[in-house]
């Protein structure tokens, strides 16, 4: 029998909700009243309204001059069983001005019985009667998942993939003494590739490393490629790439290239926008809520994968059906409009599977996300949210802070959205080498110039008007995606289900916890739950409370044993010490007790600045992954121009003499755009360079991972067997404490 993640063991437990079936079946002797019968037929129809419940009015179709008529609509209601829930049935008359109330009747839903039909008669006023058939069910099964294992999908692609691992670990390491390569499947490491945000700097920089990996055949020993903000749009253009994985990042690179050599503001010059604003109307008027995320998706999308506007995230699952490439995960962040994200987050997965928040054990597949649920049952389903709508949520922090984006400085109060898209010129977005013929720069005064200033204001008056009923809309957090709440009216468990691994951390000593808990601010709200009264929740880049996507890939359920991460953020300069982001990943590891190794930032004074680090498990903790971290620097690659190759002449020599965060020009500022091919190619070889550089260190990492996967044959590990998870429950409680059987 294979070891088990102690959290196969655990089912998270929810309430079930009700179903409601109405038949309105017909009504007789419609009337008016005696005056008003003599001065016009009715033209009835019927509203069914339950306060309690979501979606919660329904109508039947109206019948022209028609006293008796029959309907026949069925509605349904989801509803919770905890609540107070009366339907209120009224009889109104269809007119060209207004319609008229004829009258009401109302019924207690406690007076059916569960699982039986009754058809109930109302009486409205002295005469009329509404005939109603009804029923009462439990919704036995939900739309969301409940649990904290992994889905069956994944678990199945692991099974695959580990095979196609351990050919792959054989192959890499083929020169290599058997002890040091995986003979059965238990012996085969789960490893995991990490990019993080940094806008085009991080996506740039990670198809450099991704190039790298894949020639190098460590992209075959991967079980999972992470991604968050800037990584994350990388990511979304190789996955959706229809050759990928047959062809390489090599040509799909070459292709981003040209992509990112314009703007992609560019877009919100009026001629092209138009689209735009009809398909967020389109959004909106089907009952979605549009903010100015779903604008900046778009741009991206139109940038990058301008020919896959219609990919959607489940698509995907085609380039994993066989477990042929890494499983790509993407996140981003559930967060309170009036709470920093340093202190309260929640993070988000995405996987062509299944989007969810591990936190609650709530999952749901892609294309369920966005619709309107209620105690885990979906009441209204829309049309999966396309792939660049995603991509703008996952980078969403460019979409919030746009000012900075155009380049315009904050006003001491901010800037109101209108404010910052009155600043929106030409000359902001689109610099005149890049200009197409039919966007040359006009002379102020002229009649062209004229002409752009009006569409300009025209842009400006229809993106103002899209978003004009809430004022939440002109603030940088209004500019947050935005989706229903697919936890609405669920029941939160107050404690939340920490890692069966706190023993270990518990050991640390105070010394080791000092640089940990050093600023009792962060995190500090992490342990509330969402309110799950809120029809809509915000989700944002997950940049915005630390930079790397380690929350995913630390889930004990998939059982890490090697992290290769790759940290793009922004430095004050080139020679900073490059932890912080990590330090804020071990300190959220240590508030939900996961296994984490150390993070010594006196490494930086010990070692200097390197392309990476290792961080390796404290002794004993059979739990905890290894990290290799690696840091955006340019050093060795000023010299060579591949591993062990020097560079021989002055131009190889000037091509590689560049500075990341000290160039006073800032090409690869975070809020930069727009790529040059030099700036880009420059970027791209770094990292494809830096990751090459270290392979010796990498391949030594996975050896030791396979020696320990031997050593630790109970290593935790996720069983692909579910009659193996055993009946233990993780029981939810509802708002009065009570357990819910």
């Amino acid at each position: 029998m294979s070891a088990l993640d102690p959290y196969n063991y655990v089912i998270v437990e929810q309430q079930y909700s009700n179903k409601l079936k109405v038949k309105v079946i017909q009504a007789e002797n419609v009337t008016k009243g005696a005056l008003g019968d003599l001065l016009d037929t009715p033209d009835p129809y019927v509203e069914l309204f339950i306060p309690t419940a979501p979606e919660s009015r329904k109508r039947t179709k109206h019948f022209d001059n028609d006293i008796n008529p029959v309907w026949n609509e069925s509605f349904e209601f989801i509803l919770d069983p905890n609540q107070d829930n009366i339907l209120e049935i009224t009889l109104m008359d269809a007119n060209y001005v207004m319609d008229e109330t004829l009258g009401t009747a109302s019924y207690h839903i406690s007076n059916l019985k569960m699982g039986q039909t009754n058809l109930v008669p109302f009486l409205i006023g002295k005469t009329t009667k509404v005939f109603l058939e009804m029923s009462l069910e439990v919704c036995s099964t939900t739309d969301l998942r409940f649990s904290i294992t992994l889905c069956d999908k994944e678990k199945l692609y692991r099974q695959q993939r580990r095979d196609r691992v351990m050919l792959g670990i054989k192959k890499l390491l083929h020169m290599e003494k058997p002890r040091f390569l995986p003979s059965a499947p238990q012996e085969v490491p789960v490893i995991a590739v990490l990019g993080s945000g940094g806008g085009f700097r991080a996506m740039i920089g990670f198809s450099g490393v991704m190039k790298a990996l894949y020639e190098s055949g460590v992209l075959d020993c991967t079980t999972y490629v992470t991604g968050l903000s800037g990584s994350t749009w990388y990511m979304s253009t190789l996955y959706s790439h229809s050759e990928f994985p047959k062809v390489g990042p090599e040509q799909i690179n070459q292709e981003l290239m040209k992509s990112v050599s314009s703007n992609p503001l560019r877009l919100l010059l009026p001629q092209h926008i138009t689209n735009y604003v009809q398909a967020l109307w389109t959004k909106k008027a089907s009952g979605q809520p549009v903010t100015f995320t779903d604008i900046f998706g778009m741009l991206i999308g139109e940038t990058l994968i301008p020919a896959r506007m219609d990919t959607k995230l489940s698509d995907m699952q085609e380039k994993i059906n066989e477990a042929q490439s890494p499983f790509p995960l993407f996140t981003c962040l559930h967060v309170k409009p009036d709470v920093s994200e340093l202190m309260f987050a929640d993070w988000v997965e995405f996987s062509p599977y299944e989007i969810g928040m591990a936190k609650y054990g709530t999952f749901m597949t892609p294309d369920l996300f966005g619709s309107k649920f209620f105690m885990g049952t979906v009441i209204k389903k829309y049309e999966e949210n396309p792939l660049h709508f995603l991509m703008g949520v996952w980078g969403s922090a460019f979409s919030i802070l746009i000012n900075r984006v155009l380049g315009i400085k904050d006003s001491p109060g901010g800037c109101t959205m209108e404010e910052e898209l009155e600043h929106i010129k030409p000359q902001h977005i689109v610099g005149e080498d890049s200009l197409d013929n039919d966007e040359e720069p006009r002379k102020a005064g002229t009649q062209d110039d004229q002409q752009t200033k009006a569409q300009e204001s025209w842009m400006q008056r229809m993106v103002t008007s899209l978003f004009s009923d809430s004022v939440l809309l002109n603030t940088r957090e209004g500019r947050a995606g935005k989706v229903h709440n697919f936890m609405l009216g669920l029941n939160l468990n107050a404690n939340i289900p920490f890692s069966p691994f706190s023993e270990v951390l518990n050991s640390c000593n105070p010394e080791e916890e000092e640089h940990i808990v050093a600023d009792p601010d962060e995190f500090d709200r992490i342990y509330e739950p969402l309110d799950v009264k809120s029809k809509k929740i915000h989700i944002v880049d997950s940049g915005l409370t630390f930079n790397l996507p380690y929350p995913l890939i630390l889930r004990p359920q998939r059982g890490i044993d090697l992290i290769i991460s790759f940290d793009f953020s922004a430095r004050p300069s080139d020679s900073s010490p490059p932890f912080k982001e990590l330090l804020l990943a071990e300190k959220w590891a240590h508030m939900h007790k996961l296994p984490f190794p150390k993070i010594d930032p006196k490494v930086f004074d010990r070692e200097g600045m390197k392309e990476c680090y290792i961080f390796k498990p404290r002794k004993g903790d059979r739990n905890c992954p290894t990290v290799i971290h690696f840091v955006l620097v340019n050093i060795d690659f000023r010299k060579f121009k591949a591993p062990g190759v020097p560079r021989e002449t002055e131009e190889e020599k000037e091509f590689a003499d560049f500075d990341i965060f000290d160039d006073p020009e800032s090409p690869y500022s975070t809020f930069n755009f727009q790529y040059t091919n030099k700036a880009f190619t420059r970027l791209h070889d770094l990292m494809e360079f830096n990751t090459l550089n270290n392979i010796e260190v990498i391949k030594e990492a996975i050896k030791d991972s396979v020696v320990y996967r031997k050593e630790n044959p109970s290593r935790c590990s996720v069983s692909l067997s579910l009659s193996e998870i055993q009946n233990k429950k993780f029981l939810k409680r509802d708002t009065r404490g009570q357990s819910l059987k």
